[in-house]
C-alpha cells in the first residue's frame, strides 16, 4: 500500500521503479490497464461508471480477483513501464500515455481510499482529478447572500424567502415527462447544427427515488444512454434545460459517444472504453456538461425557449419569470460553498451537522437537501470539484481570446473527442 501512496505522490526517491523492459506494445499496456480496472471494480461498485469493452477481460478480472494490494502493485508496475513509453512517445500516441499515467494515477488514489488511507481534500481531488478547486471563505459567499436578500421579496429568513418564491416555478410530476423530452429535443438539435453525432445514438429516461444525485447519464455503449431524474425533490423549471444539456446534448451522452466514436472504434484505444468515475475524465465530463448549458443557449435564448414552451407545458405562468432567472443566477453562484462544505468535511474540520448547517446557511440548500449532499460528499468524495471548478476551466479554454460561436463549439468538440486532460486546459 506504500508503494502505492508513493505512485501517487510521484516521490520518485522514495520508490524505486522496476528494472527497465526493452520494448512495449502500447496496446498490450492499456489492456493491462483495462484489467486493472475493471478488478477495482470488483471492490468499489461506483468506480467503473461505463463499461462496453469485450466482455472477456469483465470475466478475466472476476476469475483473477485481485486484492486491493495487488492491483496497487500493478499499477505502480504499469505506471513506471508507461514513464518510459511517454518518454520516447510524440503526437497523439503521447497523449494516449499521458492519459494512461493521470489515469493510473487516480486509480493508485482510489486503492488508498478503498483501503482506509486518505489524503487530504486538496491532493486527493488533484490524483483523482488532475485538478485543485480554490478556496472560497465565508465573506465571499455572504456577499452574493446579501445581494440575493435585497432581491428576493417577502419577509423572514431569506431562505425560506427563496423557497416560497420558487415554489410556483415547480414542475408537477405529472408533467415532468413532457416537459424533459421538449428539453432534451431543444438540446439535441442545437448540439447537432455544430457536432455530427453518431447516426444511431439514442437515450431513454427513467425517474427515480433515494438516490444521492439529482440525475445521472449511465453510458451503454454504441451510443446509447440511459438518463435518470431523482423526484425526491421539486425540480424547477430551469431543470429541464440543466439536465438535458448536461446529461444528454451536449453533455454526458454526446461525450461519451463522441469519445466512443473517435477513440475506441477510430483509433482503437481500448482503455476508453471504460470510464473510470474516479479520474480525470470526470472534471472534463462535468466540466464541459455544465459549460455546454450555456454554449448551446446563449444569452437570452434560454430564457425565451423556457418561456415560450416548457412553461406552457408544465402548466406555470411566466409572469415572475425574470425576477427567478435573477434569482437562479445568484444562487448558481453559491454552488463553489459545497466545494468548501466537502473540503473541511472530509479533512475532519467539520462534522457532518456542521457541513449541512454551512450548506444551509451559504448554499441556500434546504435542511433535506443539504443532509442529502452530505450523503454525495460521502460517497464521491472530492468529486464536487468537477461540476463548478471544472465548468470554470472548461470556459477558459473555450473563451480564451474570445472566439465568435462556430469556434466556441469547434473548440468543444475538440475537447469532447481527444484524450485531453484537466492540465491542458490551461
Amino acid at each position: 500500500m506504500k508503494k502505492t501512496l508513493c505512485l501517487i505522490a510521484l516521490a520518485l526517491s522514495a520508490c524505486s521503479p522496476p528494472e527497465p523492459v526493452p520494448q512495449y506494445n502500447v496496446d498490450e499496456l492499456a489492456n493491462e490497464y483495462l484489467f486493472l480496472e475493471l478488478s477495482m471494480g470488483l471492490h468499489d461498485e461506483a468506480h467503473v461508471d461505463a463499461y462496453f469493452g469485450p466482455e472477456a477481460f469483465r470475466e478475466a478480472a472476476l476469475a483473477e480477483s485481485m486484492s486491493l494490494d495487488d492491483i496497487g502493485l500493478a499499477a505502480d508496475d504499469l505506471f513506471w513501464r508507461l514513464l518510459e513509453v511517454e518518454a520516447v512517445a510524440d503526437g497523439m500516441q503521447a497523449m494516449r500515455i499521458a492519459g494512461l499515467i493521470a489515469r493510473l494515477r487516480a486509480l493508485a488514489m482510489r486503492v488508498a481510499i478503498n483501503q482506509g488511507e486518505f489524503a487530504d481534500f486538496d491532493a486527493e481531488s488533484l490524483a483523482l482529478f488532475g485538478s485543485q478547486a480554490p478556496d472560497n471563505d465565508a465573506g465571499h459567499f455572504q456577499s452574493i447572500l446579501d445581494q440575493l436578500d435585497a432581491l428576493v421579496p417577502g419577509e423572514g429568513p431569506l431562505a425560506k424567502r427563496v423557497e416560497e418564491f420558487n415554489t410556483q416555478f415547480v414542475i408537477p410530476l405529472d408533467k415532468l415527462p413532457a416537459v424533459f423530452e421538449a428539453a432534451m429535443d431543444e438540446c439535441r438539435v442545437r448540439t447537432k447544427q455544430y457536432i455530427e453525432l453518431p447516426a444511431n445514438e439514442s437515450f431513454t429516461i427513467e425517474y427515480v427515488n433515494d438516490v444521492p444525485w439529482s440525475g445521472y447519464n449511465w453510458y451503454q455503449g454504441n451510443a446509447q444512454s440511459l438518463i435518470q431524474v431523482n423526484t425526491d425533490f421539486p425540480i424547477y423549471i430551469s431543470r429541464a434545460v440543466d439536465l438535458g444539456c448536461h446529461e444528454g446534448y451536449p453533455g454526458h451522452h454526446t461525450f461519451n459517444a463522441l469519445l466512443e466514436e473517435n477513440l475506441v472504434k477510430g483509433q482503437g484505444w481500448i482503455e476508453y472504453s471504460l470510464y473510470p468515475l474516479f479520474s480525470p475524465q470526470s472534471l472534463i465530463a462535468e466540466g464541459s456538461g455544465n459549460y455546454g448549458i450555456d454554449l448551446a443557449f446563449p444569452g437570452e435564448e434560454r430564457m425565451a425557449f423556457e418561456k415560450d414552451v416548457l412553461f406552457p407545458l408544465a402548466g406555470l405562468e411566466a409572469g415572475n419569470a425574470d425576477l427567478y432567472y435573477e434569482i437562479s443566477e445568484l444562487i448558481a453562484q453559491l454552488n463553489f460553498a459545497g466545494n468548501e462544505a466537502a473540503r473541511d468535511y472530509l479533512n475532519g474540520a467539520m462534522t457532518r451537522e456542521e457541513a449541512a448547517k454551512w450548506l444551509q446557511d451559504y448554499g441556500m440548500m434546504r435542511e433535506d437537501k443539504s443532509f442529502q449532499r452530505t450523503r454525495f460528499i460521502d460517497a464521491y468524495r472530492s468529486y464536487v470539484i468537477n461540476y463548478n471548478h471544472g465548468k470554470a476551466m472548461v470556459a477558459e479554454y473555450i473563451e480564451a481570446g474570445d472566439p465568435d460561436i462556430d469556434e466556441r463549439w469547434a473548440r468543444f468538440e475538440k475537447l469532447l473527442s481527444s484524450p485531453m486532460l484537466p492540465e491542458d486546459l490551461n
